[in-house]
């Protein structure tokens, strides 16, 4: 049985987004959130929260085992970017991209 959560419209990089969730998938639940909760990186902590979440889903479902969830993805998906300029010399003006991220977590029961 899976379980999913997607945190939409965070305000990080997808790139960097990606190097963080490349390292938790396919690892257990609990070793996955210990991994993240000591990762000193921004979207360390979105991704935790997801993963946070999805176990909250998991356990809504009923007769499903906690312990017994993996990580089995975690997609990182680009979501639109804000537009910003900022002022560059002779008048002109540079195009700044505020990038941010759609971020799915799928836990899923043994192995897969």
């Amino acid at each position: 049985m899976e379980s999913r959560a997607i945190a939409r419209y965070q305000r990080v990089s997808p790139r960097k987004a990606r190097l963080v969730a490349r390292n938790v998938q396919g690892l257990g639940v609990e070793e996955a959130m210990n991994l993240l909760r000591f990762t000193p990186n921004k979207p360390a902590r979105i991704i935790y929260d997801t993963v946070k979440s999805a176990l909250a889903n998991a356990s809504q479902l009923g007769g499903v085992d906690p312990d017994a969830l993996l990580v089995k993805e975690v997609m990182v998906n680009e979501g639109p970017a804000w537009k910003r300029f900022m002022p560059r010399a002779q008048g002109r003006a540079g195009k700044i991209r505020k990038r941010t991220s759609h971020i799915t977590v799928i836990l899923s029961e043994g192995e897969d």
